[in-house]
C-alpha cells in the first residue's frame, strides 16, 4: 500500500478511511506542523524527504509546485471536495492502485457528478 502525507485540508473521515484500506497516512497533526502555516513548498519538501505521496486539496499551488520544482517529489495526489469521506478514500485509493511508482506524478480527482 502508498505512503501518504495528508494536508492539514483533508478530513480526518478520509485519512482514517485510507488507514482502514491498508495505507499508511501521515497527518501535519501526527508530525506536529499543524496549524503552523506553513508554506506549500515546505509541505512538499517534508512529504518528499519522508518518501510520502502528498495528499491535498490544494489543487492550484501544488499543481503549480509539481510543475515548475526541478528536484522532484514522491507523488501529488490533489482532490476536490467531496463530503463523501469514504467514497473520496476509495477514489484515492484506486487511483493509486494503478500506478506501480507514484514518483514525480500527480493525480487529480474530481469530485463525481451526483
Amino acid at each position: 500500500m502508498a505512503l501518504f502525507y495528508s494536508n492539514e485540508d483533508v478530513a480526518l473521515q478520509v485519512v482514517l478511511e485510507l488507514r482502514r484500506l491498508g495505507h499508511d497516512v501521515l497527518t501535519t497533526l501526527d508530525a506536529a506542523k499543524g496549524r503552523s502555516a506553513l508554506p506549500d513548498a515546505e509541505i512538499l519538501a517534508f512529504a518528499t524527504a519522508e518518501g510520502r505521496i502528498l495528499l491535498s486539496h490544494n489543487r492550484r499551488q501544488f499543481l503549480h509546485l509539481h510543475r515548475y520544482r526541478t528536484d522532484g517529489h514522491a507523488g501529488i495526489v490533489l482532490c476536490t471536495f467531496d463530503t463523501d469521506f469514504a467514497g473520496l478514500a476509495q477514489r484515492v485509493h484506486a487511483s493509486v492502485a494503478t500506478m506501480s511508482d507514484m514518483k514525480d506524478r500527480l493525480i487529480r480527482l474530481n469530485r463525481p457528478v451526483r
